[in-house]
């Protein structure tokens, strides 16, 4: 006969449509009330510890909770709940057959609890590190024609002292006596059972006799690692450069992972960009709109060009110049000058007196 589980609910003491908080309490209290430390000559009272932290585990987090309400409806669990697939009534033990019946819940319920089977030991295998991206704030002028940034990255490295494996020189790995090597242990009884990394061993199966002073066993420290990145020309806020194995290193071996540069381009208190094309705005007088001029304006290379200004010229003609824009593909855009008439804010008794004469002769009103 299969083993009874008691219902998570029962074993936290609250409703099946307990929000999140409550459970949350309910646990707390338990927790605090049944730890082993408040009991150490009691076993029951870690058994009791056990079964509340199962139960939180599970109810906690609400994909698990979905799944297990799902099961629990179906009574496929062996405890009082809803009628079965098969008509069974409350307390109606589980039956492997039961899962055809539910449309593959089996599988599904399959994915995060282990109905009772043995786990094996299985050597940690070498698997690639994982990616690390990095924001970098980049010069105008270095997103526009590219170049070279130093930036410090905060980095996982291996321990020196141990070569990753997180043994103090001298000593050895054992196996993990809380998971018997698996790098995982298990909660629950009978057939229900919630598999979770073993904390003992951070589920790699083994543990350092004695461990690393310089990482406690861990096996990696965190460190800064400086390191050049060359900016291709014409990047914009958002664009990513990856710089292969400059990652995270690879848990028992394995190729570390890549660096990804993400680049936040900084503002220009005189240039704007518009797509490959680079906007300015430069003030002139109003003789040189009138008359005609020649202007001296910058580029993003910190070039100084001739720009003509013709006799006429009204505030907010825009000026291209070709070839001063962004270049990306091997294709550059142009600069695109626009400007904007300054009137003088006083003007001397003579200039006034100008001003009237240029007025009349014109046929200006004022």
């Amino acid at each position: 006969m299969a083993t009874r589980t008691k219902d998570y609910y029962d074993v936290l003491g609250v409703d099946e449509k307990a929000d999140a908080d409550k459970i949350k309490k309910a646990y707390r209290k338990l927790a605090k009330q049944y730890h082993p430390d408040t009991h150490p000559e009691d076993p029951r009272a870690a058994e009791r510890f056990k079964e509340i932290s199962q139960a939180n585990h599970v109810l906690s987090d609400p994909e698990q909770r979905r799944k297990y309400d799902q099961m629990r409806r179906f009574g496929g669990l062996g405890f009082g709940g809803a009628a079965g697939p098969r008509g069974g009534g409350p307390g109606r033990g589980f039956h492997f057959e039961d899962l055809a019946d539910t449309g593959g819940l089996g599988d599904l319920f399959g994915s995060i609890f282990d109905f009772g089977r043995r786990a094996t030991k299985r050597p940690r295998r070498p698997s690639r590190g994982q990616n690390v991206e990095y924001l970098v704030e980049i010069l105008f002028r270095t997103a526009v024609r590219g170049g070279k940034v130093a930036v410090t990255v905060p980095i996982v490295e291996s321990c020196a002292t141990c070569e990753g494996d997180g043994v103090a020189p001298g000593g050895k790995l054992k196996e993990c006596s809380e998971c018997n090597g698996t790098g995982r242990v298990t909660f629950g009884q009978g057939t229900f059972s919630v598999k979770r990394p073993c904390p003992a061993c951070m589920a790699r199966g083994v543990i350092p006799d004695p461990p690393c002073p310089t990482c406690d066993g861990r096996g990696e420290v965190r460190s800064r690692r400086r390191i050049s990145v060359a900016v291709p020309a014409g990047v914009e806020t958002g664009s990513r450069v990856r710089i292969p194995g400059q990652g995270e290193r690879g848990p028992a071996g394995g190729a570390p992972g890549d660096l990804i540069i993400k680049f936040r381009v900084k503002d220009d208190r005189f240039f704007k960009r518009d797509g490959l094309n680079l906007l300015c705005e430069v003030p002139i007088n109003i003789a040189q709109a009138m008359l005609g001029s020649r202007l001296r304006v910058r580029t993003v290379d910190n070039r100084k060009i001739v720009l003509r200004i013709p006799s006429g010229t009204q505030s907010g003609t825009t000026f291209r110049v070709r070839g001063h824009g962004v270049e990306k593909g091997g294709v550059r855009g142009d600069q695109l000058v626009r400007v904007r008439i300054e009137a003088p804010s006083e003007l001397s008794e003579r200039g006034r007196e100008a001003a009237r004469d240029l007025a009349a002769a014109e046929g200006l009103r004022y």
